[in-house]
């Protein structure tokens, strides 16, 4: 298994340029795994500066929904994934009433097969107040949920606050004695 890392953080908070900046070094080619869809304008111009941003370097390939899948096809030898990002693919699987434990134990299981660094990026949703209604406290739990089983996969988590990038996994703390 190559080593994977979790950039995580708040919207905004710089964790997408500090996921393209590793998957830039780690060599190789660079693949980025997109699960936005454009449903709306806003969303159709955030995903073209995201693009713009990379330039030409990056092959990119859309799966809003079988991420474990493409994993298993595109983090091979000599190359270097970004995945982009693991909140939206939430959000996909809850529109189309997929099983959200089935599919975080595929993605795990997809990450213990990489062949390639992999780089994942998701939001740190929980961090706020609770939610009024419902599905949005199911989607902030659920998200929580994948989050610390993608960290707990992952050789590395940084955690992103404005702009910094702050190294959580492994720790920088020394462990008490």
């Amino acid at each position: 298994m190559a080593p994977n890392t979790l950039v995580i953080g708040a919207q905004r908070s710089g964790k997408s340029r500090k996921a393209e900046e590793i998957v830039s070094s780690a060599g190789g080619e660079l693949v980025y795994l997109a699960t936005a869809t454009a449903g709306d304008a806003e969303m159709a111009e955030r995903i073209a500066t995201h693009r713009a941003r990379r330039g030409g370097d990056w092959r990119t390939v859309e799966e809003p929904l079988d991420l474990p899948g493409i994993l298993d096809r595109e983090a091979l030898p000599g190359r270097a994934v970004l995945v982009d990002c693991l909140t939206l693919w939430l959000s996909n699987l809850f529109g189309a009433e997929r099983d959200i434990v089935h599919e975080t134990d595929r993605l795990v299981a997809a990450l213990q097969r990489t062949a390639c660094p992999v780089v994942l990026v998701s939001n740190e949703v929980g961090a706020g107040i609770i939610p009024m209604n419902a599905l949005a406290r199911r989607y902030a739990d659920a998200a929580g949920i994948l989050n610390q089983r993608v960290a707990a996969a992952c050789d590395r988590v940084i955690l992103m606050a404005a702009g910094i990038a702050l190294p959580i996994k492994p720790s920088p703390f020394p462990e008490p004695a």
